[in-house]
């Protein structure tokens, strides 16, 4: 007698009863936008869509931002919590953007682009959060832990800062997630006839592409960075959505605003002069944590494999 393979403890069984229209069956999640034609023009438009969101995105709520600032008196150079909430809002706003451009070039459920399932698999991001996130939150303290130059913040600003950062960062972390490890690596990852080759094409190029985008140069913070991108890419393949990708990147980025505020970093500086800024080896920790964070799940899903779409019955 035969037994199916055990699911690993981080992923339910998939429910094989229901699978929404045109999404194809038993693909992993870089497939799902594969076909018999490759359709990299399509492709190509899909991609510049996502970056065009995020620049006028961006853009647009730091213009309003900027605008209710001034209509309240405050410094037009200074970082406010105004600003920073426009910035987190601006880039959350990717998350809609990309399922709809999803939804007008491939004809899928916008709810496609969450997992294989086309649901937001809650549980999953749940036991992401109390497994990984300590894990990965401590590996991210020693920055923290060197002498930094530091500005004055009154309370009220700080209490801003930290309750926008707390609200709208993970958001902000999301919508990265959904345009960069979503709709771009599906776009990558249907442009070739293997799907090991669209795996390696979609990973290689969303790594080196949002790493580059970060502004620095610095070998150190490019090993970091590149260290970060390959293993959430190889997350989501493995556990087939972006669930677990959504909370490595959104625990790091709340804690990183969050700590710059309590420290009093001139943020706003901070951000601006993002390319001259060097690293040193304690990046090396953090990278190699996320690292082992990938291979721990590869390991646990090494009986399933990575999670696919629902198969026809």
């Amino acid at each position: 007698m035969t037994t199916a393979p055990a699911r690993p403890w981080l992923l339910r069984p998939v429910d094989t009863t229901h699978r929404p229209p045109r999404v194809p069956a038993g693909v992993e999640y870089h497939r799902v936008l594969a076909g018999p034609r490759r359709r990299i023009l399509r492709g190509v438009l899909a991609i510049f869509l996502v970056l065009l969101g995020l620049v006028v995105f961006s853009v647009a709520m730091n213009a309003l931002s900027a605008r209710a600032d001034a209509m309240l008196g405050n410094d037009p150079t200074a970082y406010t919590p105004l600003r920073h909430a426009g910035a987190m809002v601006g880039l959350a706003l990717l998350t809609p953007w990309s399922m709809l451009v999803q939804r007008v070039l491939y004809g899928l459920p916008a709810a496609s682009l969450h997992s294989v399932v086309s649901l937001f698999r809650f549980d999953v991001m749940g036991k992401a959060l109390i497994v990984f996130g300590p894990l990965f939150l401590a590996a991210n303290t020693a920055s923290y832990l060197l002498p930094v130059e530091s500005v004055p913040w009154s309370q009220a600003e700080l209490v801003a800062m930290f309750l926008a950062t707390l609200l709208l960062t993970p958001l902000q972390a999301a919508g990265e997630e959904y345009g960069v490890r979503g709709l771009a690596f599906r776009v990558l990852g249907s442009w070739t006839r293997s799907p090991t080759a669209g795996l390696v094409l979609a990973i290689a190029v969303t790594s080196v592409g949002f790493t580059f985008m970060h502004g620095s140069m610095d070998p150190y913070i490019i090993v970091w960075y590149m260290t970060l991108w390959t293993s959430l890419g190889i997350i989501t393949w493995r556990t087939g959505g972006l669930e677990v990708a959504i909370v490595l990147h959104a625990v790091l980025n709340t804690f990183n605003f969050a700590a710059a505020f309590l420290l009093h970093i001139d943020f706003g500086s901070a951000i601006q002069g993002r390319a001259e800024v060097t690293g040193a080896d304690f990046l090396l920790f953090p990278a190699g944590v996320v690292a082992a964070i990938a291979v721990a799940i590869w390991w646990h899903t090494r009986t399933s494999g990575p999670a696919r779409t629902p198969a026809d019955t």
